[in-house]
């Protein structure tokens, strides 16, 4: 749990990553879906999924080639981090 402290402020350091992190712990969903269920612009959920991807807090869970209908979800690590957040009320 200590050792993702690195990843708890990349993430808490955007509101973005935190919101589209938050929606991921509940359940996979598309870009769309998560821009509509968290009130937040498409550009900056896609942009917040990207950096998330990067860190390894969330994966595609489709084929790399949908253009459409690209489904993401949470990794281990990304809840490990997300409990982190709730656990110290970083969010």
């Amino acid at each position: 749990m200590a050792d993702n402290w690195d990843e708890v402020s990349y993430v808490i350091s955007s509101s973005y990553r935190v919101v589209v992190l938050q929606r991921l712990a509940d359940s996979p969903a598309t870009p769309s879906r998560i821009a509509t269920d968290t009130d937040r612009s498409i550009t900056h959920v896609s942009r917040s999924l990207q950096g998330l991807r990067e860190h390894d807090l969330v994966e595609l869970l489709v084929s790399e080639n949908r253009q459409k209908g690209r489904v993401y979800g949470i990794t281990d690590r990304g809840e490990e981090v997300w409990k982190t957040i709730e656990a110290q009320n970083l969010a």
